[in-house]
C-alpha cells in the first residue's frame, strides 16, 4: 500500500507533483532505498541511483472484486495514468512507452535487472513507463506507470525522474 490510499484522484495535482520531481533530489550514487510513511509504514518514496519514484494515486482494494467490476478498475486506472499523461503531454510534447515485460521476465527467471526497474517492480510497478525527456529545466527525464501486485490489491500510478536517460531495455530472449 502506499501514503496515497484513500485521496481523491485528482489529474491536475498529480501533474504539479509530476513537474515538482524535476527539482526533487536524486542520489548520484548509492544503493535502492524505499521509504514509508513512520507511522503506518505505506510507501512514500524510493530513490536509487539517478532516480526517484513517487506513488501518485492509489485505487480501492479488490478483494473481493471480480470481472467485469475487476476490470473496470484496471480501466479506470490506466484512464488516470492516459488523464495524466494528457496533462505532461501538453507541457512537454509526445512521450515514448518503455516495455518493462523484457527486464521483468528477466527477474522472474532469477536474473538481475537494471536498479531503476527492480525499484519499480519491487513497489510492484510491472506496467509499461510513458517516459518524456530530457525535459526543461534541468534536461530530467519523467516517467508514469500504473501496477498492482495481484488480483486484490489496488492499482497504482506512480511517477519517477531520473537524470539519466530511461534505457530501452532489451527483450527477453530467454526459455519460458
Amino acid at each position: 500500500m502506499t501514503s496515497r490510499a484513500g485521496e481523491a484522484f485528482d489529474a491536475e495535482r498529480a501533474a504539479a507533483e509530476v513537474t515538482e520531481l524535476l527539482a526533487a533530489p536524486v542520489p548520484a550514487l548509492g544503493p535502492t532505498a524505499a521509504e514509508g510513511d513512520p507511522v503506518t509504514g505505506e510507501w512514500t518514496v524510493t530513490v536509487g541511483e539517478g532516480f526517484r519514484i513517487v506513488p501518485l494515486w492509489e485505487g480501492d482494494s479488490l478483494t473481493g472484486v471480480y470481472a467485469p467490476e475487476w476490470n473496470d478498475a484496471e480501466e479506470a486506472a490506466e484512464a488516470r495514468l492516459a488523464e495524466v499523461a494528457r496533462v505532461l503531454g501538453e507541457r512537454w510534447g509526445p512521450h515514448r512507452t518503455v516495455r518493462l515485460d523484457g527486464p521483468l521476465m528477466r527477474r522472474q527467471g532469477g536474473s538481475t535487472v537494471e536498479p531503476l526497474f527492480e525499484a519499480l517492480f519491487s513497489q510492484d510497478l510491472y506496467g509499461d513507463l510513458e517516459v518524456w525527456g530530457p525535459v526543461d529545466p534541468g534536461g530530467r527525464w519523467i516517467a508514469l506507470i500504473v501496477g498492482h501486485s495481484d488480483g486484490d490489491a489496488p492499482f497504482v500510478l506512480a511517477a519517477l525522474v531520473s537524470d539519466r536517460p530511461v534505457p530501452e531495455p532489451a527483450p527477453f530472449d530467454g526459455p519460458l
